[in-house]
């Protein structure tokens, strides 16, 4: 395969570092990569939007699979540009994901709210509030007990949600996300949630339009500081696989959301090939969705994949061809513990061009670029995210520890990252693999 990847962060890492090394990936390209990728493949400037570029780039170079790996060219509709093209042009250029009207279900938290009403998947209780209605969205608050979660229907960077515990702040900030356009577009309607008690977990599924197969499970800590305080950022750490989501937990899951999504895509007439991440509430037992991404997470890919024993290349393969139905899924059973690396700053201003050196990497360590580029044969920050450290282990506290050792090596000026992640996972037991 010659595969075009879209995208810079450590999940793109992540997917080249194991595509390259796949018998099936004849050539790679990342666009725009990063100081990591350039050592899988062949970094290319072309605007991950620009889609006529694109198609020509994967025309002229005979580019068989595109890979995007970030939601914004999938919600803007790449993979019914590049099929209109191939119909047109009668080429045959294959990519790995949703279509538009899927990637709504990332796209617009309105869309993958009436999604799961209109399929009985279980979620939190919620009203949409814009410009005309926004009166009902304030009442639809004083409805709610504290705290108030607040979540903008499009795409926000990650950034995009607002949780407060004082019900005039809620209205407040209900206010500014609509009227003053504090997310622009994307807060232009509001979705007002109930708060969901319980710990969060993410499980990834892939699919290839006709098939689906649950790949793994991971935790995500999204908060800046530790004991999960401050603003929300793109994502510090995560843990794979998550120790509650034993096979009974993982069999709720299946039976009311995972299956039901699916189901629930094929009756409205839909497909979906790509991964499917499927933000989750464990609340006492029962799974609740938060939230769908139509893309793997990003840091929950580089604690994901380390695990995966499967042949990348054969699994973009699978997905892109329709032969998912013949593929194994194998994984690891041990812990991957990912830690990322950070700006000083971060999730504000931050600084770029801080030099960076990089020690040696363990056995079973893998260090993922994301923030980061390389001039004058040096590797510069170049991002609030710089880097993630994943390393496997027998449990939880050895892969950690071997993150945490890692992290510290590692130099540039600012540099700051949590040492906490996984911890709230040590009570559970260590010897079950979902």
């Amino acid at each position: 395969m010659k595969i075009l990847l879209l995208g810079s962060g450590g999940r793109e890492h992540a997917f080249a570092h194991y595509l390259s090394k796949s018998p099936l990936c004849e050539k790679l390209w990342i666009s725009p990569g990063n100081a990591g990728t350039m050592y899988c493949g062949e970094n290319v400037t072309l605007g991950i939007l620009d889609f006529e570029t694109i198609y020509s780039f994967c025309k002229e170079n005979s580019v068989d699979t595109i890979l995007p790996g970030s939601e914004d060219p999938l919600v803007a509709g790449i993979v019914d540009f590049i099929e209109e093209k191939n119909a047109i042009h009668g080429t045959s250029i294959r990519i790995a994901g949703p279509n538009k009207w899927a990637s709504q279900l990332e796209g617009s938290k309105d869309f993958s709210k009436d999604f799961m009403l209109r399929h009985n998947i279980p979620t939190a209780k919620s009203f949409t509030a814009n410009q005309s209605n926004i009166k009902e969205g304030k009442t639809f608050l004083e409805s709610l007990e504290p705290p108030y979660v607040l979540k903008a229907d499009g795409l926000a960077a990650g950034k995009g949600v607002i949780i407060t515990e004082n019900l005039e702040e809620a209205k407040q900030t209900l206010d500014e996300m609509i009227l003053q356009a504090k997310f622009g577009n994307a807060s232009s309607k509001v979705v007002i949630e109930e708060f969901l008690r319980g710990i969060e977990i993410s499980v990834f599924a892939v699919s290839d339009g006709i098939t689906y197969k649950t790949l793994a499970s991971a935790k995500d800590y999204k908060r800046i500081g530790e004991a999960d305080t401050g603003p929300n950022t793109g994502g510090m750490g995560a843990i794979s696989p998550v120790p509650f989501a034993d096979a009974e937990f993982m069999q709720k899951v299946e039976e009311r959301i995972t299956k039901p999504t699916f189901e629930g895509l094929k009756k409205e007439g839909q497909s979906f090939k790509g991964f499917l991440f499927i933000g989750l509430m464990n609340c006492d037992g029962n799974p609740k969705v938060i939230e769908y991404n139509v893309r793997m997470g990003d840091p929950e890919t580089e604690a994901i994949f380390p695990r995966l024993k499967t042949d990348m290349g054969e699994l973009i393969d699978a997905i892109a061809g329709h032969t998912l139905d013949k593929l194994e899924l194998a994984l690891d059973p041990r812990f991957v513990a990912t830690i990322f690396l950070v700006s000083g700053g971060y999730p504000g201003e931050i600084e770029k061009g801080k030099m960076m050196h990089l020690p040696e990497i363990p056995v079973n360590s893998m260090l993922f670029h994301a923030g980061t580029a390389f001039k004058d044969d040096q590797t510069l920050t170049n991002g609030g995210r710089v880097m993630a450290v994943s390393s496997l282990g027998e449990n939880i506290s050895e892969a950690l520890a071997i993150s945490n050792e890692l992290a510290d090596k590692i130099e540039y000026e600012g540099k700051y990252f949590r040492r906490d992640i996984g911890l709230d996972l040590m009570n559970y037991p260590q010897n079950k693999n979902p």
